[in-house]
């Protein structure tokens, strides 16, 4: 029905239709696929949850005299340091290291600050106090500096996330006798509540199921800037099991994201922390599909009673957790579940209410003509499994 470049064109005349995967899909349930397919160009999904297999490159420029650092803190918070001279990794999960920084502040403090934290510190242009360690060379004199940095005093400041997107996840509760707690926050005893982390149909994977309408190259929202799929993501296992509509039963293809983090907002990249299990990120990002042909809006159809994820048991301490079956994203998001005939309490971990936020705000740029869409240079794999093939894997 249409090409990219037709899509495009509309764009930058500003005429293109764009609607929110919601919009699609309640047009689609007034007037079915083939008569949407005709109305619309771009349709827009977005999601905000923490995705914590996410960091930082951040390359500081060289000091006078210069130094090759070894070590590094950043607000006390290691960040990886063997790269070049001044090129740091600072993880969204490093936590401080109160030790090596010769500080003791207030140890609850500590345990609710981490890299993801800092990552939203400088983007927001707060100060960041730096401390480091160098290998003295005789081209890198310097032993030692400490500094205060902001995101306009560094070089290059960006966003490479190895697991970012996951299509679908699992739902979290704990049939134990204590309370647990984890990547998906607290599980308490017997059964009394239950965690799932994906917003469901709006989730952009889900919409394109065998991703067909992205790949290395796209061009996304990412934390509120401009972003795009620099690879698949790590455990990337698009051969989970799927149903007839295509969608997975479980965690299934994950994408690794990049983007200037310079050009970014804090209020679509904050730092959390999870009780008893350490700091993590929320992140908001957005995928734009392109409506090529009416495949795509069928699959874009997909509701919430149609896509279903596994209940997992956290309280069995093994790599293979058992399941109490597959619920759908219908029933979860009721706030009950049923395990083994006992009603359950459930609460997302995503926020739905900024899921949809990014969608909006994705259509927004395209529908003004600050966002195009891009042709992907390769496509992701999806014929690769990691080893080991299960369920169970962490944000």
């Amino acid at each position: 029905m249409r090409t990219l470049a037709e899509i495009n064109d509309k764009i930058r005349r500003q005429c293109a239709v764009v609607w929110t995967i919601e919009e699609l899909k309640a047009r689609v349930a007034e007037v079915g696929v083939t008569q949407t397919a005709q109305e619309v160009d771009v349709v827009t999904t977005g999601t905000f949850e923490p995705m914590e297999s996410s960091g930082a490159i951040i390359n500081l420029g060289h000091t006078d005299p210069p130094i090759k650092i070894r070590k590094c803190w950043l607000d006390g918070i290691p960040a990886y340091a063997g790269f070049g001279a001044v090129d740091l990794y600072l993880g969204a999960t490093q936590g401080v290291d109160y030790i090596d920084t010769g500080e003791v502040p207030d140890v609850e403090e500590l345990r609710e600050r981490g890299g993801g934290h800092v990552i939203e510190d400088l983007i927001a242009d707060k100060p960041v106090h730096l401390r480091a360690i160098g290998q003295v060379t005789d081209c890198y004199p310097r032993a030692s500096f400490e500094t205060t940095i902001t995101r306009n005093t560094i070089n290059q400041f960006y966003l490479f996330n190895p697991r970012n997107l996951y299509q679908n996840f699992i739902v979290g509760v704990n049939g134990g006798d204590r309370p647990l707690f984890t990547y998906l926050g607290p599980l308490q005893p017997r059964l009394a509540n239950a965690v799932y982390s994906n917003p469901g149909a709006i989730s952009p994977l889900l919409n394109d199921p065998e991703l067909q309408l992205i790949g290395i190259g796209t061009q996304i929202f990412l934390g509120g800037g401009i972003g795009y799929i620099a690879w698949e993501g790590t455990q990337h296992f698009p051969l989970q099991k799927r149903l007839p509509n295509r969608t997975p039963i479980g965690p299934s293809a994950t994408l690794a994201l990049i983007g200037d983090a310079k050009q970014m907002n804090p209020k679509w990249v904050r730092g959390c922390y999870f009780k008893n299990y350490g700091p993590s990120l929320m992140l908001g990002v957005g995928v734009p599909l392109p409506v090529l042909n009416e495949e795509v809006v069928n699959s874009c159809a997909v509701q919430d009673k149609d896509v279903v994820a596994p209940v997992v048991d956290f309280s069995i301490p093994r790599r293979v957790r058992p399941t109490f079956g597959l619920v759908s994203y219908a029933q979860l998001k009721t706030g009950r579940i049923t395990i083994e005939g006992k009603s359950v309490k459930v609460a997302p971990l995503a926020s739905i209410f900024r899921s949809r936020q990014v969608a909006v705000e994705l259509k927004e740029w395209i529908l003004r003509g600050e966002f195009t869409l891009t042709e992907p240079v390769a496509s992701i794999p999806m014929n690769r499994s990691f080893l080991p093939q299960d369920l169970h894997t962490s944000l």
